[in-house]
C-alpha cells in the first residue's frame, strides 16, 4: 500500500515522502497518524503544503537579505576601558553587539551573532551573522579606547 508519511519515522522515511509498505504497517503508521493513504487528492494536498511552505522560505530568504544588504561592512563601534598596555577589560559579547544593533533599528537575536572567538582587544574585529542558512553576512567590531 502506497502511504504518504506526514512526520519523520526513524529507518523508513522522512516527512512527506511517499513509499510503497506493507499493509499491516501502513494501517499501524495510519492509526498513529504518522501517515496518510496514498490518493489523488492526497498527493495534491502534498504538493500545495510544499508549495506553501517553499513560499513561505522564499519570503523570510528575501526579508533576511534585505537585513543583509542595510547592514553588511557596517561599522559598530564600542567605547572600552584598558589598563596597561591598552589590555581591554572583558570582552564584547554578541547580547551586546545585538544590543547596538537593535539600536539601529534591527531585531537580531543573539544566537545568530557569531563572534569567531573573543571580541577582546583594541581594533576591528570580524564578526558573522547567520540570519537564515542561505543568508550569512559580517559586520566590522571596532573597539577603542
Amino acid at each position: 500500500m502506497k502511504v504518504i508519511f506526514l512526520q519523520d519515522v526513524k529507518k523508513q522515511a522522512k516527512k512527506d515522502e511517499i513509499k510503497e509498505v506493507k499493509d499491516g504497517y501502513a494501517s499501524y503508521l495510519i492509526a498513529q497518524k504518522l501517515a496518510v493513504p496514498y490518493t489523488e487528492k492526497s498527493a495534491e494536498v502534498l504538493k500545495s503544503e510544499i508549495k506553501e511552505r517553499q513560499d513561505k522560505e522564499d519570503a523570510l530568504v528575501e526579508e533576511c537579505n534585505k537585513i543583509r544588504k542595510k547592514l553588511e561592512n557596517k561599522n559598530i563601534k564600542f567605547k572600552v576601558k584598558t589598563g596597561e598596555q591598552d589590555k581591554v577589560f572583558g570582552s564584547i559579547s554578541s547580547k551586546q553587539i545585538s544590543e547596538e544593533i537593535s539600536k539601529m533599528g534591527f531585531d537580531i537575536d543573539k544566537k545568530k551573532i557569531n563572534t569567531n572567538g573573543e571580541v577582546n582587544s583594541l581594533g576591528t574585529h570580524i564578526v558573522t551573522i547567520t540570519l537564515h542558512k542561505k543568508v550569512v553576512f559580517n559586520i566590522n567590531v571596532i573597539l577603542e579606547k
